[in-house]
């Protein structure tokens, strides 16, 4: 039986790295791109012809997602899970007493926030036809309202604690029909999300794409929890 996962932002990074994961384990992939001029993604899906399909996809955009789900409803009408990994990161400078990039956080808001909720509203029925019934949000330790030490970062931030609100108002419907949300914190992943290639960060994109795995293997045949998941990359819970 094809077991068929789609995973945003897989162009480079912790998206690409998760996207050769799941090839790993046996999955069908479909690779939402968003940057029409990387050949490695391009390159993969040469590589795995019969496994690796890829689609356009711009999550901040409503027209890109629904036509991105309606080529992806072309390949298969059942998903074992969705990983929403697309993720922009925005000013990390800017205290409350400097002056803020209010345009560039809307703009955050919609990639990080609206973004997997466009998706996950385009998909959701898709994944509840599956076995696994996951939902997996890439969020980060920096939307924990309970462990917040930072005074900067406002939009990233913000939009990943919205996310985690997201993630359980998902949960309370998709539980009822077997389903179950994960939110997960990567680590510091030596990623693009700044621009470019951050090299200072303690994990490369396979290591934390690896750790995920482990963390959806886990959950591949468990019942539904009450209460969404809100985990980092070893398994550890994080406080809302």
């Amino acid at each position: 039986m094809k077991r068929y996962a789609f995973v945003t932002g897989a162009d480079r990074g912790l998206g690409f790295a998760l996207v050769k994961g799941l090839l790993s384990r046996d999955y069908h992939v479909i690779a939402g791109r968003y940057m029409e001029d990387n050949r490695e993604l391009a390159d993969l899906a040469e590589e795995w012809q019969d496994r690796l399909f890829l689609v356009e996809l711009d999550v901040s955009s409503d027209q890109s997602v629904a036509h991105a789900a309606a080529q992806l409803t072309r390949i298969t009408d059942t998903l074992e899970l969705v990983i929403n990994n697309a993720g922009i990161l925005g000013d990390i400078q800017a205290t409350i007493l400097d002056p803020l990039p209010f345009a560039e956080m809307q703009h955050v808001y919609n990639v990080n926030t609206l973004g997997p909720l466009r998706v996950t509203n385009a998909l959701a029925p898709l994944v509840l036809r599956g076995q696994s019934k996951l939902f997996v949000q890439i969020s980060s330790e920096a939307g924990s309202i309970a462990d917040c030490k930072r005074t900067s970062w406002f939009g990233y931030c913000m939009s990943k604690t919205a996310v985690n609100m997201q993630a359980a108002l998902i949960h309370n419907e998709v539980k009822k029909f077997g389903g179950q949300v994960l939110l997960l914190h990567p680590g510091w992943v030596q990623s693009y999300m700044s621009g470019t290639l951050n090299t200072e960060a303690t994990l490369t994109a396979d290591e934390s794409a690896a750790h995920i795995m482990d963390r959806i293997q886990e959950l591949e045949n468990a019942a539904p929890g009450e209460k969404p998941l809100y985990r980092d990359y070893s398994g550890n819970e994080l406080p809302w």
